[in-house]
């Protein structure tokens, strides 16, 4: 019985992550086609004449249209549609807020400072001697900043995920030298923060690979001074 009792483990641990994945990539693909495809013109909708249904046809559409629209917006006519659009929606009381906020978080997201979301740090959080796992947003910048009555660059916007959602969670505004920041990388971190703790990143190999690789950098510099 123990000896199939592992067996069932080890079987469990290889088929529930890749099950997992099939499940949410299908229900990614299913969940676009369903906004899609309606508004596909039957003469171009595959489904329309197959026996049966093209999954992610509707996705690759999506992904041309997307294409496209930035593809029209990067020229002279594109651009004043859009800026004819957007007037159109800052006339509308409660769209206007709504498009001007998601407007501006895309834009700091993709075409802000690279750096943006690649540092983790920890924090005290909630109280001194209780540490948090957190990402690096940014400087703290504007009113927040001048607030509290630090220099710029001192203080650090930094986004503290909640286990095991790390999609939720909360903004800190902590100055620099309370945070310690860290060498594990963005994807390391968040499958610690979604495994709870259970899944470290192996901190001992990487720390030996450090040593190493300085090590063989100190001996080339010795050979190219000989």
């Amino acid at each position: 019985m123990a000896r199939l009792r592992n067996y069932f483990f080890t079987g469990f641990v290889i088929c529930a992550p890749l099950f997992l994945t099939i499940y949410l990539t299908w229900s990614i693909i299913e969940w676009v086609d369903s906004w899609v495809k309606p508004y596909i013109p039957r003469v171009y909708n595959p489904d329309e004449y197959l026996p049966f249904a093209v999954p992610g046809f509707g996705l690759i559409v999506a992904l041309f249209l997307i294409t496209i629209v930035g593809f029209l917006t990067a020229n002279l006519i594109g651009r004043s549609i859009v800026g004819y659009g957007e007037r159109l929606l800052a006339r509308m009381p409660v769209v206007r807020n709504i498009y001007s906020a998601l407007k501006q978080i895309f834009e700091t997201v993709f075409e802000g400072d690279a750096s943006s979301f690649q540092k983790v740090v920890l924090v005290e959080y909630p109280r001194k001697d209780l540490w948090a796992l957190a990402f690096v947003a940014t400087d703290t910048l504007g009113e927040v900043q001048a607030r509290l009555d630090q220099p710029a660059g001192k203080t650090v916007s930094v986004f503290l995920p909640t286990t095991p959602n790390p999609t939720s969670g909360f903004l800190l505004f902590v100055p620099k030298t309370d945070v310690i920041e860290l060498d594990m990388s963005v994807e390391e971190a968040a499958k610690l923060v979604i495994s709870a703790g259970l899944v470290a990143p192996d901190f001992e190999s990487k720390k030996a690979a450090a040593i190493a690789a300085h090590e063989k950098a100190k001996q080339v510099r010795k050979k190219e001074k000989t």
